[in-house]
């Protein structure tokens, strides 16, 4: 064992004199000597140890411009910030002077300044990567995400490439920080501790008020209404910055008991005044049934089912100026704007952050609220529960379910539906899933209908069912796909490479367009009333102006619905945090808390987005997630529940050892269905949605077997029955006891 390591130990040895050799030879070559004996070299070496004070601020500005040059991947660009947005520029290198101040506190300075100036390098390569793959830059709140990144290597976001790229260039970092730590100068000669560190906290205390004066005097700013543009207008920097420090919500001014208490009382009058509205409702032969009211159709078995469904990254493409189609990829949904309301819907995302259009369409809540690119199920509702549409409609008997094609631990979902109260979610982890996009990365939607359908079949009673699409998710290719698109597509003004992306994107939509109607028709075959409203989270990932898109807001996808009851057609613009409450007033529904608030200042005539709509929208939410529970108090009180992951039982049925392996068949396998032995899980390949295997020489006679529907970070979502196996050539040993011999030596 000895000779074995030794000669590991001389493998190494000879390994790391050939990687020094060039090295050595390198700093014992004339040139490097001649530098370092040259006069140019000692005066810059003076500069950083006599004058280093002075020699951060342009170390600061250089470090800010190549974080804006990788940000905005164009070097012009970062010169038309410096000149463009100079103030933010000097205030994004104060902010980065302060930091390098650190250094003084150390005598290792030159490591210090390394390691300072290199995170910042870092965060601005972080950024340009991801700025590559989605239009939202890179914040704190993408921390949160680092567990689902981890759980999704070679994937559509994190490829095995940028895994092994991103690991190689860490380990080289660390390998320079550990060498420039053992070889690098010391300074000598430096000023008592004592004033370096009162210089280092004045600095650090300086930031507090020159970031208020400038906020103040209009030169930065305390809020990004568009993410992206606040990035690029005050520095990444400075945007990276506000999404650690301003994160979740500050206590509102004049939040008490007493002002929650004349919020809800204000709405509790306005539900008590409301009359009975009266729509005329067509019946089966299409005539009006007459006088029948929301409040009939309301009660009973009438009540209507309710579906509401994210279309991802979807956009009408006839609003894109520069865009022609060889014909309407959206047919359908171009019929039901003519025959349904609609409207544009105001979004609070560009591009990314599914999961906040998502968390304002369920709760009514609004992410203006929280830290510039914050994601509230990352955050918040790790901790704490929410309101949300789903709870008001429990109080009316619906049951709840949500059905997504996609994983069910990515943005945290299964925690954060929970907190917000639905019964069911069943996600890709429980979706049979075997049609993918042309890419192959996003299953298509049509698998949704399957589970829609069982998600409102198990359950009595009217459903509400909140469905959220992948099949139009980015990225888009910019090369071609598809030898024969159906959709033809000319991008005008755009280059070759973008134009493949529109066209492999429109060919998208316009199948996207195929599974409404097909949805929708699966909805009307069921008999039962029903409204379904669908809405775009978000613009899709392709760089889109305000000057390309015919409403001139990036912000405003559309919104569009469908009913079998006769609802009449009223169009409506409305932001994602209305747009639920403002149909469950169509439908006479007007109890919980922040609906029965949206209901009251709509009918006032308050807009979105003003004082007099968000101040008191603000103080509720404010005081439901943060705050004392007032609201509760005076108001409805609810409770996170116990969400069950999917609403069909995994079963074993039989198995069989064929060929050298076990094949198991049952029902309500996917390709998360994971075989455990004895509660320990063993490599399973799925077959069919029918037929999982696994080795024979895993498991053996005897052995309790289960099938665990798996999500990510090993979680088990679901878990079949038990099944014991039993092998038809297992024969067991004859056992010899003292008994035995006693009895045949008897017997002889």
């Amino acid at each position: 064992m000895k000779k074995i390591f030794g000669k590991i130990g001389a493998f190494f040895k000879q390994g790391r004199q050939i990687i020094k050799k060039p090295f050595v030879a390198l700093a014992n070559s004339k040139a490097v000597k001649w530098y370092f004996d040259s006069k140019f070299h000692k005066g810059w070496i003076k500069l950083w140890t006599d004058y280093a004070f002075w020699m951060h601020i342009p170390l600061s500005m250089l470090l800010v411009f190549i974080m804006e040059w990788l940000s905005r991947h164009s070097l012009v660009q970062a010169c038309g910030f410096v000149v463009d947005h100079t103030g933010p520029f000097l205030f994004n290198s104060y902010c980065i002077f302060v930091a390098l101040s650190i250094v003084f506190l150390s005598r290792r300075r030159g490591w210090w300044r390394l390691f300072i100036s290199m995170i910042f390098i870092i965060l601005g390569i972080i950024n340009c990567i991801i700025l590559l793959n989605r239009v939202s830059p890179f914040g704190y709140t993408d921390l949160y995400m680092i567990s689902d990144l981890l759980t999704m290597q070679d994937s559509n976001y994190f490829s095995a490439t940028q895994a092994i790229i991103s690991i190689i260039a860490l380990i080289i970092y660390i390998i320079i920080l550990v060498i420039y730590a053992k070889f690098g100068p010391k300074k000598k000669d430096v000023k008592p501790f004592w004033q370096r560190l009162v210089l280092v906290i004045a600095l650090f205390i300086s930031l507090y008020p020159t970031t208020i004066f400038l906020r103040s005097s209009g030169v930065m700013t305390s809020y990004f209404g568009n993410l992206s543009q606040g990035y690029l207008d005050y520095g990444y920097l400075y945007g990276f910055s506000t999404s650690v420090l301003d994160r979740g919500m500050n206590r509102p001014f004049g939040y008490s008991d007493s002002k929650i208490k004349s919020i809800i009382e204000a709405d509790q009058a306005y539900v008590d005044s409301i009359q009975t509205t009266t729509y005329d409702i067509a019946g089966e032969d299409g005539q009006s049934d007459g006088n029948l009211t929301v409040t009939e159709i309301d009660t009973g078995d009438n009540k209507p089912n309710i579906v509401v469904m994210l279309l991802e990254s979807f956009y009408d493409v006839s609003e894109c100026e520069f865009l022609e189609t060889s014909e309407d990829p959206i047919p359908f949904v171009h019929y039901l704007e003519d025959n349904y309301s609609t409207g544009h819907c105001i979004v609070p995302v560009v591009g990314a952050g599914t999961c906040n259009s998502e968390f304002e369409i369920l709760t009514g809540l609004s992410c203006n609220f929280f830290g510039p690119g914050e994601y509230p199920q990352k955050t918040i509702l790790k901790e704490t529960d929410v309101e949300s549409y789903a709870d008001v409609l429990h109080d009316d008997g619906y049951a709840t379910h949500i059905v997504h094609n996609n994983g069910g631990n990515f943005y945290s979902r299964a925690n954060a539906f929970s907190m917000m109260g639905f019964d069911t979610f069943s996600s890709k982890e429980m979706l049979d899933i075997t049609e993918y996009t042309p890419l192959g990365n996003w299953p298509t939607d049509d698998i949704l209908i399957g589970g829609t359908m069982d998600a409102m079949d198990s359950t009595a009673g009217s459903d509400f069912v909140y469905t959220i699409t992948v099949e139009g998710h980015g990225s888009y290719p910019t090369y071609p796909v598809e030898t024969d698109p159906a959709i033809k597509v000319k991008a005008n003004g755009k280059t070759e490479g973008e134009n493949y992306a529109w066209e492999y994107y429109v060919n998208r939509i316009y199948n996207v367009d195929d599974f409404l109607k097909q949805y929708i028709d699966a909805l009307d075959s069921r008999g039962e009333d029903t409204l379904v409203i669908m809405f775009g989270d978000h613009l899709p990932t392709m760089g889109l102006t305000e000057d390309e898109v015919a409403t001139g807001d990036l912000y405003q996808t559309k919104y569009f619905t469908w009913n079998n009851f006769g609802m009449p057609k009223e169009d409506k613009d409305l932001t994602t945090y209305q747009l639920v409450s403002e149909y469950l007033n169509r439908l006479g529904i007007h109890n919980g808390n922040i609906n029965a608030y949206h209901q009251r200042v709509m009918a006032e005539g308050k807009k979105y987005g003003t004082g007099d709509y968000m101040n008191d929208l603000r103080l509720l939410q404010y005081d439901i997630m943060y705050g004392n529970r007032y609201t509760y108090k005076y108001g409805t009180s609810y409770k996170p529940t116990e969400i069950e992951m999917g609403v069909l039982d995994v079963t074993i049925d039989k198995a069989y050892f064929f060929n050298g392996r076990y094949h198991i068949y049952g029902e309500q396998f996917t390709k998360w269905s994971k075989v455990f032995v004895n509660g320990e899980q063993v490599p399973t390949k799925y077959e069919s949605g029918q037929v999982l295997s696994i080795k024979a020489s895993d498991v053996k006679n005897g052995d309790i077997i289960t099938v665990c529907q798996m999500g990510s970070s090993d979680t088990v979502f679901r878990e079949s029955n038990k099944y014991v196996v039993v092998d038809p050539s297992y024969a067991e040993e004859d056992i010899v006891t003292e008994e035995d011999e006693e009895e045949e030596s008897a017997d002889n």
